[in-house]
């Protein structure tokens, strides 16, 4: 059966996750920072807490937007055969694009960025409550189970708070396991279908039996 957490996940942990972002993304070292670049490479502090911020934006407005009634329905994981970054060299355009907007989008400066996580917050529980079944995703011109969807911006969001924590030597925040369960099945999943089942399982199963290679999902 293909991963899902339609139906299974609690929802106020989206809430409570995107709250958590609040003292990280206003704090002394992120502004002192802002136009240093980040743990990723070529991605200012500034573009990476822009793009950070922009997973509970974005959010609210594919979960408030109808989409074209004919989209095709596609698995959390199997969602991601459409992404074309996922698979692409760091320096393809499919990478480098994203990386420049959000470093001219993060130039506007710390405040707009803490800006927009505020009224994401304002907006975010109407947005999840008034959602329906399945949330149309442009990007991918696909459907997704609105859980599911929530389940890629909660991905997105620990990964990029652990980047942004990283990048100025801050704690990450410590996210709940509503949160952290399905991120980890997640990202469990995306790398299997990258380096292969059994470099995974091993990794997880034994230290004995790890390979010299990378398990990483990206």
């Amino acid at each position: 059966m293909p991963l899902t957490f339609a139906g299974t996940l609690d929802r106020s942990a989206v809430i409570a996750t995107v709250d958590q972002l609040a003292d990280l993304v206003g704090s002394v070292e992120v502004a002192d920072a802002w136009d240093r670049e980040s743990a990723l490479h070529g991605m200012t502090i500034g573009g990476l807490t822009r793009h950070l911020v922009s997973q509970p934006e974005c959010a609210i407005e594919f979960l408030t937007t109808p989409g074209p009634p004919n989209a095709p329905v596609l698995t959390l994981v199997g969602h991601y055969e459409r992404v074309d970054w996922l698979l692409a060299p760091i320096d393809a355009i499919e990478n480098t694009s994203i990386r420049d907007d959000f470093n001219q989008m993060g130039s506007a400066g710390p405040a707009e960025s803490v800006g927009v996580l505020r009224r994401s917050r304002e907006l975010l529980g109407d947005a999840i409550d008034g959602a329906g079944p399945t949330v149309y995703v442009p990007w991918q011109d696909c459907v997704l189970p609105t859980d599911d969807f929530l389940v890629v911006r909660l991905m997105e969001i620990v990964v990029h708070a652990d980047d942004l924590a990283f990048s100025v030597d801050v704690p990450v925040p410590a996210f709940s396991p509503e949160v952290v369960e399905p991120v980890l099945a997640l990202l469990a999943a995306l790398a299997a279908r990258r380096r292969g089942q059994d470099a995974v399982m091993r990794a997880l199963i034994r230290h004995e039996r790890r390979s010299a290679g990378s398990i990483s999902a990206f």
